[in-house]
């Protein structure tokens, strides 16, 4: 309540201050469209990577441009999809849970079954990345920020552009490209073609993209829009190692012998198309109406649940890929209207926005093998039921409609005095039923704001400070875990409340001799965590529900330098100290027994741990030699310290370094454009892993150690290599 009276005080304030003119003054803030961006005004640590450095890097997925970034992690599976996190948030969830923070793509909030995102690398216009909670903007799940991800658009675009590229373990890409523009109109259109054998073993995938934006001028202020992208995704697992010593033998395996080291989930077909149609109209009073709405469907398809045992519960290594007992078929269609209108003034902005969302989540799961070949531990069931290959274990489908209005004030104060106000009401209803007959129904009305001010003390430069929020609300298998879950014993618990973020952040921005510098203390403080009371997996036979069960604090500082250190030399620093860590978790259960048969939990208080993956200190730095328009050389070096694999803070994963070379060489004859690139990663061929985790007593020994973690190895040193035309 203090926070609102707060928020109310300062726009009260604004109003009666009065300002000295300094020009328009504009809203930053456009969850559709950033026309209007200008940094230096910001109240939010803000960064933006555009699409032709995203084109130029040469790299298979988003996370080798993101680590450029202060604060960001990533966890990769296989190709492009990859899991991004801010300052920590949601590193100790490694399944199919929401990141924490909002993926938005053309200015619509995308969340993908597995709780990744996949992301065509070529038709990335530019990646905006805004720190802090951000629920002021995009609503649920924006915990500790926004990726904003615009795609290709504009009469740049109107060539013909093709591209080969080869490396590694069978890594091929192909793509197209051609567009036309002329006074009314522009629009492309782009197919490509990604995939590889992989460096694990079942680690192959092939991606097929075709995506396009066409704009029409209907006059000299206003315009639409249309995009589309369709992609076809075949996938294999990631591929990850079970234990320790299996990692140092035999680091491409995903198992050896050992059939719990396989993979939970594996094969994933995924088929996504997303549709949009934007209107964009200027008025003379400095005014903008836009208006976006969109389709985007997820149709994802794979296989779960391996069988590691025979009938008396002993290990059974014989048991191969057709002996995953469940065919999943997940479809999801989120649909919308977002609306904003925007108006700017010599002394004030604001913005009026309208989000309005119809999303539907069907999840069905039919039985892959008889019964016969199903094997329960014996603990299980005393008198088995008995299914056949088809039959349904779930069909469900939740409904999710979210009422959002939200809106922007800023105030010119002084002649150096900015300040911001946000402020969102999100009304989201859940709608649950299921094939046997079972409905639930649940209602959130959430308030996310932020309060920020910017204080200019030189023509190129501001300090900057914000107090933002953040949430995420329940859902429907979490409320009703009792009735929906048939994994263990769980209750309902409908009075779950959602998750909310507390961000606190002050920060410094300037230019300096073209070397852009922004550096940024912040606090995260998380409130009502919600978690299983068991501990994040725990296998249990104790009565276990979705709760509230605490909190954690993410703190830390975050240092950006770029710009030209001499005509030819152009570098980027970004190094993150972070210190992320439960305020409160004092139910932490883990099943040590040791018995295949039983699933006995010891409990434990894991207050006051660091979270586990998340690192003290991150580094990464570019050094790009330019000598003339057509050569370029580059160096990379990105430095993670070590950091804990588990909750417990018991398993510590040691620290690595890495480095990476680039180089491309581009002529021009006449109207074409020949272009010849190589990239060589981890140039040292350092062993590494790239992620570590641990839960519980994986190998079952009744001691809890490194040989229970999942670990997914560096594959060492890649080779990428091709070239392009433009004409």
């Amino acid at each position: 309540m203090k926070h609102k009276i707060f928020l109310s005080a300062l726009c009260a304030s604004a109003l009666q201050l009065g300002a000295t003119d300094l020009g328009l003054i504009h809203v930053e803030s456009s969850t559709i469209d950033d026309k209007f961006e200008t940094k230096m005004s910001e109240v939010s640590n803000t960064s933006t990577i555009s699409g032709e450095r995203v084109d130029d890097s040469h790299v298979e997925n988003l996370q080798q441009v993101l680590q450029s970034i202060p604060g960001i992690t990533t966890t990769t599976s296989t190709g492009d999809s990859l899991k991004i996190h801010l300052r920590g948030v949601e590193n100790q969830m490694y399944m199919g849970e929401k990141p924490g923070v909002a993926i938005v793509i053309d200015g619509v909030p995308v969340f993908e079954r597995t709780g990744s995102v996949n992301i065509d690398l070529d038709n990335i216009e530019n990646v905006k990345v805004i720190k802090g909670g951000a629920s002021y903007l995009f609503g649920d799940d924006a915990l500790s920020g926004a990726i904003i991800i615009t795609t290709k658009k504009g009469a740049k675009y109107n060539h013909n552009f093709a591209t080969a590229e080869a490396g590694s373990y069978g890594y091929k890409k192909l793509l197209a490209r051609t567009g036309y523009a002329n006074g009314d109109l522009s629009f492309h259109i782009q197919a490509s073609q990604r995939g590889a054998d992989g460096y694990w073993e079942n680690s192959d995938y092939d991606a097929k993209y075709l995506n396009g934006k066409l704009q029409y001028y209907l006059d000299d202020t206003s315009d639409i829009t249309f995009g589309m992208e369709y992609s076809q995704r075949e996938k294999d697992s990631h591929g990850t190692v079970g234990g320790e010593t299996q990692a140092q033998i035999n680091p491409e395996s995903i198992y050896t012998g050992d059939q719990q080291s396989r993979d939970y989930t594996r094969k994933f077909d995924v088929e996504l198309l997303k549709l949009f149609l934007t209107y964009s109209k200027d008025f003379e009073n400095n005014s903008n109406l836009l208006v976006n709405g969109y389709l985007y469907t997820d149709d994802t398809q794979f296989i779960s649940s391996p069988q590691t045992r025979d009938a008396s519960g002993s290990k059974d290594a014989t048991l191969g890929d057709e002996d995953y007992v469940y065919d999943n078929d997940y479809a999801q269609i989120q649909r919308g209207i977002k609306s904003e209108y925007r108006s700017s003034f010599e002394s004030f902005a604001t913005l009026l926005g309208v989000d309005l969302r119809a999303n539907t989540y069907e999840n069905e799961v039919k039985y892959r093998v008889n019964q016969a070949l199903i094997r329960y531990y014996p603990s299980y069931s005393v008198t088995p039921d008995y299914y056949q290959a088809g039959e349904f274990k779930s069909s469900d489908t939740t409904d999710e409609n979210v009422y959002a209005i939200y809106g922007e004030y800023k105030q010119v104060l002084s002649d150096k005095l900015t300040a911001t106000a946000n402020l969102r009401y999100d009304k989201i209803k859940l709608d649950y039923k299921d094939y046997e007959r079972q409905s639930f129904q649940n209602q959130f009305n959430v308030y996310s704001y932020r309060i920020g001010a910017n204080y200019q003390v030189g023509e190129k430069s501001t300090f900057y400070a914000n107090y933002s929020t953040g949430f995420r609300a329940p859902t429907v298998t979490q409320l009703y875990a009792g009735d929906l879950s048939s994994w263990g014993s769980t209750a309902n618990n409908p009075d779950l409340k959602p998750e909310k973020s507390h961000n606190y952040e002050i920060g410094f921005r300037t230019i300096q001799s073209k070397i852009n510098y922004d550096v940024a203390l912040f606090q995260i403080d998380r409130k009502d965590f919600i978690m299983k009371s068991s501990g994040n997996y725990g296998d249990t036979d104790t009565t276990d529900m979705w709760a509230n069960i605490g909190g954690a604090k993410h703190r830390g500082l975050e240092l950006s330098v770029n710009g030209k250190a001499t005509q030819e030399i152009f570098f980027n620093l970004a190094y993150t100290y972070l210190d992320a860590y439960y305020t409160k978790y004092d139910s932490f259960g883990i099943d040590l027994d040791g018995n295949p048969r039983t699933s006995v939990v010891t409990f434990f208080n894991v207050t006051d741990n660091t979270i586990p993956r998340t690192s003290k200190h991150q580094l990464n730095t570019i050094f790009e030699y330019i000598p003339s328009t057509w050569l370029k050389v580059g160096a990379e070096m990105s430095f993670k310290s070590n950091y804990f694999a588990d909750d417990l803070n018991r398993i510590r994963i040691p620290s690595h370094a890495v480095y990476n070379l680039t180089s491309s060489y581009k002529k021009k004859f006449a109207d074409t454009t020949f272009e010849v690139f190589a990239r060589i990663d981890n140039l040292f061929d350092k062993d590494y892993y790239q992620t570590a985790r641990s839960s519980g007593d994986r190998n079952e020994d009744g001691v809890f150690d490194a040989e229970d973690l999942s670990i997914t190895v560096n594959q060492g040193r890649v080779y990428r290599a091709g070239m392009s035309v433009k004409f």
